[in-house]
C-alpha cells in the first residue's frame, strides 16, 4: 500500500490489491469532502464548490467507491456495447486506475426496451452505458449529489437519498386533510421527461465539469447495430440521470411559493402546495380556476424553458372528493374525511403478478412456490402499510387463497378436496387454511398481507440533508425505525442488526435495505459452526464474498448501547 498526497492536502491510501482497500478510510474521506461541498453550497461559494468537486473526482477514495458501486448493484452483470464486465478483483482494481479525466471519451449506450407495465403494450427505452462510463458517472455523482440535495425543492421525494414514496404520500395528507385545506388538485405528469430535457439548459445550469457532461449528453446510442445521435434528453439507465432530472425540475416549488405564499393575499388564501416524486407531481389550490388559469400556465412556462411539456392525457384538475391516484395510492375525501388507500389499478396489477407466478410454476413443490411468493406479497404489503389498507389486505389474501386452491386442485385432479386441504393448508397459530410447505428442509408458510402491521408514516423533514453532518443524528434515528419495520417478523435478523448497531463489521458502514445484507457464520457451518445468533453476523453482500474468498475472520461486534437500540 502507498500513501499519496494531493496539492490540496487530501491523503489517499492507494493499493494494487482490491481485497486490501481500506473501505472505512475511503468512505470517511469522501464523506468529509461531501460535507465541505454542502457547506460551500449553503454559503453560495460556487468557486469553492467547483474546487472541492474537482478534488473529490480525482481522489483515489472516490474512484474505488465508484467502482464498488457499479460492481455491486443489480446491473453489474449487464454489459454495454463493448461486452465488458468487471467481475474479478483484478479487473476492478485495473478499472480504478483507468478512471482518468484526461483523454476520457464515453462510448455509445446500448439501447434496449423494457415493458412499461404488465400488459407489455407500451415499452420504455433503457440505455445501458459500458462499465467504465457507469463508474465515471458514479464518480461525478458523488460530487454533484451534495449540491443537488442542498438546493433541492423541499417537497421533492423521487430519486433522493433517505426519501421515499411514503414521504410524498404523507405530504399529500398534510396538504389535503382537514376542512380548511385545499380541495382542488392539478394532477400532472411530464411527457417523456428523461428523453426531452434540453441539453443547452443542462450545460448552463448543472454545476459540474462541463466537458464531461457534454460528452455524456452527446454520446449517442446503438440500436440494431446502428448509431443514433442524442440531441436532447438524458438517458434512462445512467447512474447520474435521475439527479440531472431532479435538478432540472428543482425551482418550481420556489417559483410557486413566490407567486402564492402561505399567507393571505388581499384576504385570499390560495392554498398552493407542490408534492413531486420524480416527474410525477401534484399541485393543490383553492379553486379550479386558480389551477387552470394561473398555475398550469406557470408550470408550462417553467417546463418549456427546459425543453419539457405536460402530458395532455395524464394531466387533469380534479376535486378531492372525486379523488386521484398518486404513486399507487388513491387519495380521496369521503364525507369530508381524507382517506388514502391502495389504488384499484395497483391492486389489480399486483394480483396479476401473483397469479402469473402461480400459473408459471404448476409443478414446483409448495415450499418453493411459497419462497417465490412471499417476497412479492411482503414487499407489496410493506409499501401500502402506512395508509388505510386493512380491508384491501383482507381482499388480496382472499384472492391469493383462491388462486392457490385452484393451483392445488390442478396438481391433484384425481384427489378429493379434503385430501388436498390436508396436504397444502394447515392450521398455524389459530389461523386455518394457511398455505404451507417445506423449503430447504424447513417448514414454511405463505405470508398473509393482513398480518402486516399498519402504522402511520412519519414524514421526513423537508430541510433534512443526508450529506450535512448537522443532520447525522436525525438520520440515525430514522434508520433505526425504518430497519425495525423492514425486519418486523424476522426477529433474529432484527436482533443481529441491533446487536451490531446496524454496522457491517468488515467495512464499518451502515447496513440498510438499499445495501442489502448476508448472514455470515463466524465459525463456518462446514467447520461445525452452529446456526445460532451467537455464531452469526450481518455483512454487506460484497463484504461477505470478500470474507469467504480471503478467509478473513470476523469477530462478534460488541452489543449496541441501549439508547441506540431504542432509537
Amino acid at each position: 500500500m502507498t500513501v499519496e498526497q494531493s496539492s490540496t492536502g487530501a491523503v489517499s491510501h492507494s493499493t494494487d490489491d482490491w481485497h486490501t482497500v481500506d473501505w472505512e478510510q475511503a468512505y470517511r474521506e469522501v464523506r468529509r469532502l461531501q460535507a465541505r461541498i454542502v457547506k460551500a453550497t449553503q454559503a453560495g461559494r460556487w468557486g469553492k464548490v467547483k474546487t472541492l468537486q474537482r478534488l473529490l473526482t480525482r481522489s483515489y477514495s472516490a474512484k474505488v467507491l465508484a467502482v464498488r458501486r457499479v460492481t455491486e448493484n443489480a446491473g453489474r452483470k449487464t454489459p454495454g456495447v463493448d461486452g465488458e464486465l468487471w467481475d474479478t478483483p483484478e479487473k476492478k482494481m485495473k478499472a480504478v486506475h483507468r478512471l482518468r479525466q484526461r483523454g476520457y471519451r464515453p462510448l455509445p449506450l446500448r439501447r434496449i426496451y423494457i415493458p412499461k407495465d404488465e400488459t407489455g403494450k407500451k415499452m420504455r427505452p433503457l440505455s445501458i452505458p459500458i462499465m467504465k462510463d457507469r463508474a465515471m458517472q458514479a464518480l461525478y455523482l458523488m460530487a454533484l449529489e451534495p449540491v443537488a440535495e442542498t438546493t433541492a425543492d423541499p417537497n421533492s421525494y423521487g430519486f433522493r437519498k433517505e426519501r421515499a414514496c411514503s414521504d410524498a404520500i404523507e405530504q399529500c395528507f398534510a396538504a389535503l386533510a382537514g376542512r380548511r385545506k385545499a380541495e382542488w388538485i392539478l394532477d400532472a405528469d411530464i411527457k417523456g421527461c428523461f428523453d426531452n430535457i434540453s441539453h443547452e439548459w443542462l450545460m448552463e445550469h448543472i454545476p459540474m465539469e462541463k466537458s464531461i457532461l457534454h460528452k455524456w449528453l452527446k454520446a449517442g446510442y446503438m440500436e440494431k447495430s446502428m448509431l443514433h445521435p442524442t440531441d436532447e434528453g438524458t438517458p434512462q439507465g445512467g447512474i447520474i440521470s435521475p439527479v440531472l432530472m431532479n435538478m432540472t425540475l428543482d425551482g418550481l416549488e420556489q417559483q410557486l411559493r413566490e407567486c402564492y405564499p402561505f399567507w393571505r393575499i388581499q384576504g385570499v388564501r390560495h392554498k398552493v402546495n407542490l408534492v413531486r416524486y420524480a416527474d410525477d407531481f401534484i399541485i393543490t389550490g383553492a379553486t379550479r380556476e386558480l389551477l387552470e388559469q394561473a398555475i398550469r400556465p406557470l408550470v408550462e412556462q417553467f417546463l418549456s424553458e427546459r425543453g419539457l411539456s405536460l402530458s395532455p392525457e395524464k394531466t387533469k384538475v380534479v376535486h378531492v372528493e372525486e379523488g386521484f391516484d398518486f404513486l399507487g395510492q388513491n387519495v380521496r375525501k369521503y364525507n369530508g374525511k381524507l382517506l388514502i388507500k391502495p389504488a384499484k389499478k395497483n391492486v389489480k396489477r399486483f394480483l396479476k403478478k401473483v397469479r402469473t407466478i402461480i400459473k408459471s410454476n404448476p409443478t414446483v413443490p409448495a415450499g418453493r412456490l411459497i419462497f417465490l411468493l412471499n417476497p412479492v406479497i411482503r414487499g407489496w404489503a410493506q409499501y401500502h402499510r402506512h395508509v388505510v389498507s386493512a380491508a384491501t389486505f383482507q381482499t388480496v389474501d382472499h384472492q391469493i387463497h383462491h388462486a392457490l386452491w385452484r393451483w392445488a386442485k390442478r396438481r391433484h385432479n384425481n384427489k378429493g378436496k379434503r385430501w388436498i386441504k390436508d396436504k397444502y393448508f394447515q392450521q398455524v397459530e389459530g389461523r386455518k387454511w394457511v398455505f404451507s410447505g417445506e423449503y430447504d428442509g424447513k417448514p414454511v408458510t405463505l405470508f398473509a398481507a393482513h398480518k402486516m402491521l399498519i402504522k402511520r408514516h412519519t414524514g421526513i423533514r423537508s430541510a433534512a440533508n443526508p450529506f450535512d453532518p448537522a443532520w447525522e443524528l436525525y438520520f440515525e434515528k430514522r434508520l433505526g425505525v425504518k430497519m425495525a419495520q423492514n425486519l418486523r417478523g424476522r426477529r433474529q435478523l432484527l436482533y443481529l442488526w441491533r446487536e451490531q448497531n446496524g454496522i457491517c463489521p468488515v467495512c464499518k458502514q451502515k447496513i440498510t435495505k438499499l445495501t442489502g445484507w448476508h448472514n455470515h457464520h463466524i465459525v463456518w457451518r462446514s467447520q461445525g459452526g452452529p446456526d445460532k445468533a451467537e455464531n452469526r453476523v450481518l455483512l454487506h453482500p460484497d463484504c461477505h464474498r470478500l470474507v469467504h474468498s480471503q478467509g478473513i475472520s470476523v469477530e462478534k461486534p460488541r452489543p449496541a448501547r441501549q439508547g441506540v437500540q431504542e432509537a
